[in-house]
């Protein structure tokens, strides 16, 4: 079984990048994540040069280590970088194997891909932008600054140390460890309920945090399965507690969606024949470990690692027992068995994810604090509550797996689980924006409430607030302003030219004409009250599978609708608050909306 010194030794051999003497550069970007990559292609695209650091071998964060089964609820929430990046994964697979082909289909648009098709894709989008280069295995040792700007960011490889300076600095890292180094603020644990008036907190705050898992990549496929080792430091008594789950019908299956089992294999599974493999919510069988993660946030690598390794025991652990114990009855046995690690995936890290799933470590305190009110249904609207600052949306959820665990550990349960269900809400600019630091950024730690945060830390969401911070970093440099005073407006109107939405428009995707248009008034409040409250908070449209849905209800602008006295009333007033001097002569709501956008700069 391969441990995480193995893992980090396999690692260093194989990176993206070769290691650099150090140098100045426009960006630099702390930490290869999905967020990471999408700031380092928003500023390259902008013309800056962007030097992406990766602190382990492998680019690409959870995305190319295991989560495959991408969190998103419809596909019309999708925008931006990520929708580039799915349309990539899509074209790849209709390239490889045909456009009517099993593998095709089973990606799901692009959003569901095999690991490595991740990677490789991840990389070609990077190596097609001339002004980005990226190193790997490049571990953060130090931060310089002088006064309220960082100047140099010093990282070890292969034992030597090479600095970095930039004009902007982007902490796009899970964990937050720029921003730490930086000296910027920030909070690690859960705050009271009386903090932020959020009803999913605690009654008072503590140090605890969100679980870990691993994502593992797992197939039944003969012909590509690996089979399960034990794990170092493995204690067959460990797991004897699960017999009695298994023996009173508790547990049906080992694998399974979305409940009664102790594996979820996400569905629908993934091209080739393979699943992603996640902690079981509310389960009597978790993989994810909460309490056993405390360490990880402000950790050196000997405190990562034992956090690692003691998930590997855990979760690994548990899959040899079931498959290989003899207490355990035959059927399970026999049904356990007919998974293994894919042969093709991993294969430098012996067929498991080289990274855990931190899906909370550190949060900035920065200009906005992102909390539970700020995807709070607007009063009477099928929307929620208008952030005109916003740079960038998501249509998720509140999702915490636990901070604690009550019981045994086969049986008890996790506390301070939740999901709530929330309409699609907006992220201002200021939760990317620390109080004093003028040139650092930080998209992947942003600034939030523990509750505010688990509506923020999926990929998708992640991208969508490192491609505006790529932009941002872009326009603070050329202007040579600090981030406190980038134009809001003007970063907004590059985002929506890149087809990244900041408000959720169930029928005006990123490839309609007028989706900048649409995008821009929806900021001005235009979308909003042209729909009532659905039926209840967080409605959502019919299930089509798993986790996905078809359109939030109330969302669409109908283009084609004849615009309503009362409601061209309101238009005019907010056309006029936005500076719009002529009002344009249109019936239809389209019509009217183009006007306005035209119109917008007029006088």
């Amino acid at each position: 079984m391969i441990g995480r010194r193995e893992f980090v030794a396999a690692s260093a051999a194989v990176g993206f990048g070769a290691a650099q003497t150090g140098g100045e550069w426009d960006v630099v970007i702390y930490g290869a994540t999905p967020a990471g990559i999408a700031a380092a292609w928003a500023a390259a695209d902008d013309g800056e040069r962007v030097l992406l650091v990766e602190p382990t071998a492998r680019i690409g964060g959870l995305v190319t280590c295991g989560l495959s089964h991408t969190d998103f609820r419809t596909f019309e929430g999708m925008s931006g970088a990520h929708y580039a990046f799915t349309r990539r994964v899509l074209a790849h697979y209709e390239s490889a194997y045909g456009k009517d082909s099993q593998q095709a289909r089973d990606c799901w648009r692009g959003t569901q891909a095999e690991p490595k098709v991740n990677l490789a894709v991840f990389e070609a989008m990077l190596a097609e932008r001339r002004g980005v280069r990226v190193v790997t295995s490049h571990v953060l040792r130090e931060v310089k600054r002088e006064g309220r700007r960082i100047r140099k960011v010093v990282f070890e490889v292969g034992g030597k140390q090479v600095e970095f300076g930039a004009w902007q600095f982007i902490d796009a890292s899970y964990e937050g460890d720029l921003l730490a180094a930086a000296g910027v603020p920030y909070r690690v644990g859960r705050e009271g309920r009386a903090e932020y008036g959020e009803s999913l907190a605690p009654e008072v705050g503590d140090k605890q945090l969100q679980a870990y898992n691993f994502r593992f990549a797992a197939t039944k496929v003969t012909a590509n399965r690996v089979a399960v080792e034990k794990p170092a430091g493995y204690r067959r008594e460990e797991f004897e507690g699960v017999l009695p789950l298994l023996a009173d019908g508790r547990i049906k299956s080992v694998f399974g969606y979305p409940s009664a089992c102790i594996f979820k294999a996400q569905i629908p599974m993934l091209p080739n024949g393979k699943y992603d493999i996640n902690d079981v919510s509310l389960s009597a069988v978790r993989l994810s470990l909460p309490g056993e993660n405390l360490e990880w946030p402000e950790g050196d690598e000997a405190a990562r690692r034992r956090v690692f390794e003691r998930h590997v025991r855990w979760n690994v652990g548990l899959l040899y027992f079931l498959q290989n114990d003899a207490a355990v009855p035959e059927r399970f046995r026999a049904e356990s068995r007919e998974y293994g690690w894919c042969r093709d995936e991993f294969v430098e890290s012996g067929h498991l994810p080289p990274q855990l799933y931190v899906r909370e470590a550190r949060r900035m305190t920065g200009l906005h604090v992102y909390t539970e009110r700020d995807t709070e249904q607007a009063a009477g609207d099928a929307r929620a509550k208008l952030h005109r600052d916003a740079v960038a949306m998501g249509d998720y959820s509140h999702n915490c797996h636990g901070t604690s665990h009550e019981g045994p550990k086969f049986g008890g349960k996790h506390v301070g689980e939740f999901y709530k269900a929330v309409m699609p809400y907006q992220a201002p600019y200021g939760t990317l924006v620390p109080k004093e630091v003028e040139n650092l950024l930080v998209a992947g730690a942003v600034s939030s409430s523990h509750v505010g945060f688990c509506a923020l830390r999926l990929e998708p969401i992640w991208m969508a607030l490192g491609q505006a911070a790529g932009h941002a970093a872009a326009q603070a440099r050329r202007g040579r302003v600090a981030v406190q005073k980038v134009d809001v407006a003007a970063l907004q109107e590059r985002l929506h030219k890149a087809r990244a939405a900041t408000m959720y428009v169930s029928d005006v995707g990123p490839e309609h004409g007028l989706f900048a248009a649409v995008q821009w008034w929806g900021l001005q409040g235009g979308l909003h009250g042209l729909e009532p409250a659905p039926g209840q908070p967080g409605q959502r449209g019919p299930n089509i599978e798993g986790q996905y849905f078809r359109a939030y209800p109330g969302h669409a602008v109908q283009l084609e609708k004849e615009l309503d006295g009362e409601t061209e009333r309101r238009w005019r007033e907010l056309a006029r608050a936005a500076g719009v001097k002529e009002m344009p002569k249109a019936r239809r709501r389209g019509e009217w909306i183009e006007g306005v956008w035209r119109g917008r700069r007029s006088g």
